[in-house]
Parts: structure tokens; sequence; C-alpha cells
């Protein structure tokens, strides 16, 4: 045998032995894109939940972000697990996929959280089409569409285990942060050429694994849109929203939360707005 197949073999053996002495007893839930706005609070409100769950948090440089820091320091060891992840290569998500099976096991939700609309002078939404540039599409494309879809790859086999979850679920479940502006049946207003196209990518992802996760796994993945939360993401862009539309990270989370919390097996494919109201595509 060689040297490879070993180290696979004794990695399967561990991860084997963590999930029969009971490690996923309390479930392990995964949030990518976890050190600020919504991943952050999706971190904080699954870890105030009861003390037997997990969590893992991933970002690009967990070493730095003290917000995680101080959350793992309040909680008792083995809560939360901090992991380096940038969806923008393939080799970290991989790495994390491997640590993750080697400590932990099982995964039975992962929620990918990650997301870029703006960057001063890189990426800008578009007002108009003279505005788009190439540049924008592809950066857009890359960490809204092509990362979370990369993560979902690497933690398939982890979601095949699945763990127990703290809600009774009895099936593994995906949760990608899209957007309204994605649906194509809902836009009237155009602009933001490639926040739009990428989260519409990250739509159709989505539901064609959902297809292939329903033909032969016991996985769900939904598609959620949280509203427009207070966060970095749409600070520059909070001028012209509605009064009362706006809304603080810790009620949207809340109302993702619940729609997790009650899904169904026969939502899988499905894609949610943060009251519960199906999106048309």
């Amino acid at each position: 045998m060689s040297r490879g197949a070993m180290a696979r073999l004794a990695v399967a053996a561990r991860a084997f032995s963590a999930s029969a002495s009971g490690a996923g007893a309390g479930g392990v839930s995964m949030v990518q894109g976890a050190s600020r706005g919504i991943g952050l609070e999706f971190v904080r409100q699954l870890l105030r939940r009861s003390g037997e769950g997990r969590v893992v948090a991933t970002c690009r440089a967990p070493g730095s972000a003290a917000e995680l820091q101080k959350l793992k320091e309040e909680h008792a060891p083995g809560r939360l697990t901090l992991l380096p992840l940038d969806v923008t290569d393939e080799s970290t998500i991989e790495a994390a996929a491997a640590s993750i099976t080697e400590t932990h096991g099982s995964l039975d939700l992962l929620i990918n959280s990650t997301g870029i609309l703006s960057i001063p002078n890189v990426i800008e939404p578009e007002t108009t089409l003279s505005k788009v540039q190439k540049s924008s599409l592809m950066l857009a494309y890359e960490v809204n569409a092509v990362g979370p879809i990369l993560v979902i790859k690497h933690m398939w086999p982890l979601l095949k285990v699945g763990g127990r979850s703290e809600t009774g679920r009895g099936f593994a479940l995906v949760a990608n942060m899209s957007a309204r502006v994605s649906s194509i049946g809902d836009n009237a207003l155009g602009g933001w050429h490639a926040y739009r196209a990428s989260k519409t990518a990250l739509n159709q992802l989505t539901k064609t694994v959902s297809v292939e996760f329903g033909r032969k796994d016991n996985i769900a993945c939904i598609l959620l849109h949280p509203g427009t939360v207070d966060t970095d993401l749409s600070r520059p862009f909070q001028r012209n929203v509605p009064k009362g539309k706006l809304f603080t990270r810790e009620f949207s989370v809340q109302k993702l939360l619940s729609i997790i919390d009650n899904v169904k097996k026969s939502d899988n494919g499905k894609f949610f707005a943060w009251d519960g109201q199906e999106i048309p595509w």
C-alpha cells in the first residue's frame, strides 16, 4: 500500500472513531465567510444554542479576526474551531475539509455566507452598461458563485456522513446566501450587473447541486436572501433603503436560522427570503 493511501486510511479511521464516540452528538455546523457581517452573526447565534453543538468558522485570516477569537475564548474548548479558507484558493478549501474530517468527522449544516459587492477602486455596482468591466464580472463570479460551490464540493463527503442536528433534522443541509437582486423574474430596475449575475449563477449552481443530491444523498440545498442588512457590504448603499427595511444582523440571522431550523427535505433546491417567502427565479 502506498504512503498516500495509508495516510488517507488513517484520516478516515480517526474520523470514524470521532463519530462512533459521539463526537457529533450535538451537531457540527460550518460557517464559511465568518469573520464579519452576517457570517459572524451566524457563528454567534449558533454558539448560543445548546452547549453540545459545535461550530467551524472559516475566513481568510482567522488569526487576525478579533471577534472570532473573542467568541472562541468565551466558549468551552472545542465549541468553536477556526480555520483559514479563501474561496479564491481551492487548496485552502481542500485543506479545511481535511482538517474538519480529522477533527469532527461530519457536518450537518454548511452555511456559505461570503459575498462581494464593492471594493473601492476595484469593483463597484454598475449603474449603466457603459460601466461594466470584465475584471468586475470575473471577480464577482469567482467570489460569489465559484467559491461557494467549490466549498460544497470539498465538504460533500462530510455532509454525506451527516450528524444529528440540534433540531432533529434527519438530513444534512447546505444554505447559500444569495440576494433578491439575483432573481431574473424580480428584476425590474436593472443595473448592478456583476453582483446580480454572479448571484444568479450561484442560484443555478446550487439548484443543479440540489438535483444531484436529491437523487442519491441525504442532503438538501437551499438559497437564502437575508434582506438588506446593516453590514459593511450594504453600508455604501443604505441611503435609498425604505424605512423599516434596513435590518440588524441579529434580526436577519434570527429569521434565517428559523428557516434553517424548519426546512423540510422537500424544500431542497428552493430560494427563500428572510420572511420565509419563496423568491421567483
